[in-house]
């Protein structure tokens, strides 16, 4: 893995005290900003009391619940988070899609995860802080693998999974310790495995917490080695989530050839928000018809009846027809429940994104934030404006609301 492994003497005596050192601040830039993305955060895991990193963060700083973007997925919403734009908007509509030009796209299929093609739509904050002199890292980011627009982030690695959480903090650090030119302004760094193990036991389990607190001692050595750099009253830090999650127990699953004929339509996804598209020789609309009415455990839409809170259903690649299942539900398919017994999800997200089990954490810090201050819940949409303001960038069109979140800001920095 590029880059990775090949860190300074000081970075790997990370916790020594004689290589502890002070960058110097960087005339002309801005603030440095840090985002940390800890997949499958749901707000209310703070108060389980198994994060005090997280706590002091949130207690020395902003804090809140943040409403994730439909489909409450986690590629859609990282990139809704770095563009200020809903997944209808920038075109990442799902984890798994189909384009008529482009083909399929799954969070497995390395080839389209890094086609820049799929990314266009939007435009990330770190191909616009390039374009302004900024340099960007991103320590694992959706889209930050792909050449969008021609550019990547100044710094990045391939997604692998087995970099553990230290080794995803020591490289962040050894960025930072890049000399004055090239040292970044904004950088990135995400955590899976609370995500991970949510979905493998769901989100009341013991393997949650543990990875709760696995994480927590992560970012812990991050808080540390910043200060040791004299770092840490000097970069301004935002730590979310993308979505929550919620317990699906096994045998809550909505069996979908048991409602319509899946000969019948070309099947883009399943799970929470399953998607059709209509196949030639059949009638779709008589399939919409007996799909739309009433269901149990999910409710389906041809896409342009999709309610409008949702925001969702205009991008070419959303399904003509979706079907959403209630929370605490999946749609799939007896084959598939055969196929991955004893590997079947028993925790999900993709929900509504109003349904409070999706709500995702939301902790900033930082010169630029007020102290001990929780705020209303917002829409993740705003965290764009918000970023782009710290570091002084202009805005690209995007969804979000600068005048949502500026309150959170000290009243010198809004």
């Amino acid at each position: 893995m590029k880059n990775l492994f090949r860190l300074s003497c000081c970075l790997l005596l990370v916790f020594s005290a004689g290589c502890a050192t002070t960058p110097p601040a960087d005339a002309g830039k801005p603030t440095p900003l840090l985002l940390v993305s800890i997949d499958g955060y749901r707000a209310d895991y703070l108060d389980r009391g198994l994060t005090p990193t997280v706590a002091m963060l949130a207690h020395d700083g902003v804090r809140t619940a943040m409403q994730p973007s439909f489909p409450s997925l986690t590629f859609p919403n990282h990139y809704t988070i770095v563009t200020g734009l809903r997944p209808d908007h920038h075109g990442i509509v799902n984890n798994t899609m189909y384009d008529a030009q482009l083909g399929k796209f799954s969070l497995h299929n390395r080839k389209a995860v890094s086609d820049g093609r799929w990314w266009a739509e939007g435009t990330p904050l770190w191909e616009t802080a390039d374009r302004h002199g900024l340099l960007t890292a991103t320590m694992f980011w959706p889209g930050t693998e792909a050449d969008i627009h021609g550019r990547h982030p100044d710094h990045w690695e391939p997604y692998d999974g087995t970099v553990t959480p230290n080794q995803r903090v020591d490289q962040v650090l050894a960025w930072l310790d890049l000399p004055a030119a090239r040292r970044p302004s904004f950088l990135t760094l995400y955590f899976d495995d609370v995500d991970h193990a949510g979905h493998y036991h769901g989100p009341d389990s013991p393997q949650v917490e543990q990875a709760l607190r696995e994480t927590d001692q992560a970012l812990a050595r991050l808080v540390q080695g910043l200060k040791q750099r004299g770092l840490f009253d000097r970069i301004n830090l935002i730590v979310l989530a993308d979505h929550g999650m919620a317990p699906v127990p096994l045998d809550h699953s909505v069996l979908i050839e048991r409602e319509l004929g899946l000969d019948d339509v070309q099947v883009v996804s399943l799970g929470v928000l399953a998607g059709f598209n209509p196949k030639p020789g059949h009638d779709f609309a008589a399939i919409e018809a007996r799909m739309e009415r009433p269901h149990p455990h999910m409710q389906c839409w041809d896409k342009t009846r999709v309610p409008a809170r949702l925001a969702y259903g205009h991008n070419p690649r959303v399904p003509q027809l979706l079907c959403l299942a209630n929370v605490g539900w999946r749609i799939t398919t007896a084959d598939w429940l055969a196929s991955h017994k004893g590997h079947i999800s028993v925790g999900e997200h993709g929900y509504d994104n109003a349904a409070p089990q999706m709500r995702a954490l939301f902790v900033a810090h930082g010169p630029a934030f007020r102290d001990g201050v929780m705020v209303p819940p917002f829409p993740n949409v705003d965290v764009y404006p918000l970023m782009v303001h710290l570091l002084g960038l202009p805005p690209q069109p995007s969804d979000g609301d600068y005048d949502a979140v500026k309150d959170m800001l000290e009243p010198a920095a809004r």
